[in-house]
């Protein structure tokens, strides 16, 4: 009875983090996609910058990152999620290195200016910033 006990708590551990991981993909996608989409149009054009690339970006980078942040810790654990962003945004968007980051920063910055102007008009974004 103990031992069941055990296996269904671990059964259920596992289904909790299952279970954030799908709301932190849905909600990374539906918050990061649209800034990284008009980022890349902005920097490498319409034609290599579609919505589904930079939805397929978040999401890869939302699960890898999640599975690589099991392995590694600290400092070490942003450096690689950094360079697999990177990779991620160069891979979909098809450009360089720097290309990627330009992206990066941009969508950054551009978010951050939506936030601002939505809490400018009244809406909070504690969370976010």
């Amino acid at each position: 009875m103990i031992l069941k006990q055990k296996d269904e708590g671990m059964k259920g551990r596992l289904m909790i983090n299952l279970d954030s991981l799908v709301i932190n993909v849905v909600t990374n996608v539906i918050i990061i996609s649209p800034f990284l989409w008009i980022s890349g149009r902005a920097l490498v054009g319409k034609e290599k910058a579609r919505f589904s690339d930079a939805v397929l970006t978040v999401m890869l980078g939302t699960i890898i990152g999640a599975l690589f942040g099991i392995y590694f810790f600290g400092f070490t654990a942003s450096i690689v999620q950094l360079i697999l962003w990177l990779a991620l945004i160069k891979h979909f968007f098809e450009c360089g290195w720097l290309q990627a980051l330009a992206i990066s920063i941009l969508a950054v910055i551009i978010f951050a200016l939506v936030a601002i102007a939505l809490g400018l008009i009244g809406f909070s974004l504690i969370v976010y910033l």
